[in-house]
């Protein structure tokens, strides 16, 4: 179910690192040295973030191998799914964390600097040319797919479209695209990943959240309670991985552009 974990993917797994509990202990950099590995926290399936198996591990797993290549260590996966598993595991990192320390409050998580953009954007059908804003769908009368209960779609309700409640991105994506909705409230991870793999129904998307805190959001790496040694290594090893293109081209094999953060 690659694509309804995808759906579930950034917004359902950070939520698990942000419930409060008493963390696993936390290592620093001389301790990962020491033990030769650097372990990650990742979900088992839910491509294209994370995958424990298949050709395809995942942009998360694939950032974090490059991340442990640079501090001179080796990768291990803590294959996680639920809340009590996140709370109870013992991991090093979680790659694509929502980079805020107000939304990191409570998950014993620090953060890096951050690396990519992300948040919620407008998919449309790629031959649909008409829609250039939310302005455009709300005077055109045009359907919306949006998660229930989002803020999107709390958001969305104050323009005027008419919404149609969705529980996961892959179903809205899928009904964009039979033509049932005119567009749909996703993130551009989900949507990137959508069109690398429907590639004849293919999408494009607008980003009108920008301005929107809580629809648009930088992602870093997670750290649990680094020392200033592990801190330093991680944001120097990531600025290169972004400075020689690495970052870039592991989001482009899984359809995801890299936005840079703001």
């Amino acid at each position: 179910m690659p694509a309804r974990c995808a759906a579930a993917g950034l917004a359902a797994f950070l939520a698990l690192v942000l419930l409060p509990g008493a963390p696993a202990a936390a290592r620093g950099f001389d301790q990962i040295k020491d033990s030769g590995t650097i372990v990650l926290c990742a979900h088992p399936n839910s491509l294209p973030f994370a995958s424990k198996d298949g050709s395809r591990h995942g942009f998360q797993v694939e950032l974090a191998q490059a991340l442990a290549r640079h501090l001179g260590v080796s990768l291990t996966q803590n294959w996680v799914i639920t809340s009590y598993d996140i709370l109870r595991a013992e991991c090093d990192i979680v790659m694509d964390s929502i980079a805020d320390r107000q939304a990191q409050a409570e998950s014993g998580l620090r953060i890096s600097k951050p690396y990519r953009r992300s948040g919620v954007a407008i998919a449309m059908r790629g031959d649909d040319k008409t829609i250039r804003s939310l302005d455009d769908l709300a005077a055109a009368h045009r359907k919306i797919g949006v998660l229930t209960s989002s803020i999107a779609a709390m958001k969305l309700s104050q323009g005027g479209a008419e919404l149609v409640p969705g529980l996961f991105e892959d179903e809205m994506l899928a009904m964009l695209s039979s033509g049932e909705i005119d567009a749909a409230a996703v993130t551009p991870t989900s949507a990137g990943y959508y069109n690398l793999t429907h590639p004849k129904q293919k999408v494009r998307l607008i980003y009108p959240f920008e301005s929107e805190p809580d629809l648009s959001w930088n992602v870093a790496v997670g750290m649990r309670r680094p020392d200033p040694e592990l801190q330093q290594a991680i944001d120097d090893a990531m600025g290169r991985l972004l400075a020689d293109g690495t970052v870039k081209r592991i989001y482009a094999r899984y359809g995801v552009e890299l936005r840079p953060p703001r």
